[in-house]
C-alpha cells in the first residue's frame, strides 16, 4: 500500500447523521485497523475530509454531499456508491474501483485518477477541474455537461458521452477513442481526428491514439 503520511490520529470533521455509519466509522478508529468496511452504509451528512480510506469498501453506500476534501481512497472499492454532489476535492482515486458509480454534479478538481476504473459511470455536472485521470478506463461514463477544464490525460480508454455543455477547455493528453457526442435527441460518434478537432474547437489539445491491432500471425 502507498504510504498515505496521514496520522493515526485523525478525526472525522463531521460523523454521518445514520447512528450505524457513525458506529462503523467510530468503531474502525478506534480498532487501528488500515480498511474500513462502509458497504451499504449511510454516510450523508459526514465531513471526512483527509481520512485515509486505502483499501475500504463503500461498495453502494451512500456518500451523497459527503466531504472528502484530500482523503484517500487508494484501491477502494466504490462500486455502485452513490456520490452525488461529494466534494472530492483533492482526493486521491489511484487504483480506485467506481464502476457503476454516481458522481453527478460530484467535485473532483484536482483528483488523481491514475489506473482508477470507471464503468457504467454517471459522472453527469460534474468537476473535473485539473484532474489527474492517467491510464484509466472510462468505459460508458456520462460527461453529460461536466467540466474538464485543464484535465490530464493519459492513455485512458474514453468511450464517453459528452454534449455541448461540457466544457473541455485546457484538456490535455491522450486517449482511445472513441466518443459519443450528443445534440439535442441526436448523437454522433466521433474518433481520432475528428475527436482531436472537436476537442480542439472548444479549447483542449488531446491526441487520439490509434486502437492497438492484434499482432499478425505466420502462416503455419
Amino acid at each position: 500500500m502507498v504510504p498515505s503520511g496521514i496520522p493515526k490520529s485523525w478525526k472525522p470533521v463531521g460523523f454521518p447523521v445514520d447512528p450505524q455509519a457513525a458506529r462503523e466509522l467510530r468503531e474502525w478508529l478506534a480498532s487501528g485497523e488500515c480498511s474500513l468496511n462502509g458497504m451499504e452504509r449511510d454516510f450523508r451528512g459526514a465531513d471526512l475530509s483527509g481520512g485515509d480510506f486505502a483499501d475500504s469498501w463503500f461498495t453502494q453506500a451512500v456518500l451523497a454531499g459527503v466531504r472528502f476534501r484530500g482523503a484517500i481512497f487508494y484501491r477502494a472499492d466504490l462500486q455502485w456508491a452513490d456520490l452525488t454532489g461529494a466534494d472530492l476535492t483533492g482526493a486521491d482515486f489511484v487504483r480506485a474501483n467506481l464502476d457503476g458509480a454516481v458522481l453527478r454534479s460530484a467535485r473532483l478538481d484536482g483528483a488523481d485518477m491514475t489506473k482508477a476504473s470507471l464503468h457504467g459511470v454517471d459522472a453527469s455536472g460534474a468537476s473535473f477541474r485539473g484532474t489527474r485521470v492517467m491510464g484509466s478506463s472510462l468505459f460508458g461514463v456520462d460527461l453529460r455537461g461536466a467540466d474538464l477544464t485543464d484535465a490530464v490525460l493519459f492513455q485512458n480508454t474514453f468511450k464517453v458521452t459528452v454534449d455541448d455543455s461540457t466544457v473541455v477547455r485546457g484538456l490535455t493528453g491522450t486517449v482511445f477513442g472513441p466518443i459519443t457526442v450528443c445534440v439535442g435527441v441526436a448523437s454522433q460518434e466521433l474518433a481520432g481526428a475528428e475527436l482531436e478537432a472537436w476537442i480542439a474547437e472548444r479549447g483542449g489539445q488531446v491526441r487520439v491514439i490509434p486502437p492497438r491491432r492484434p499482432p499478425r500471425t505466420s502462416p503455419a
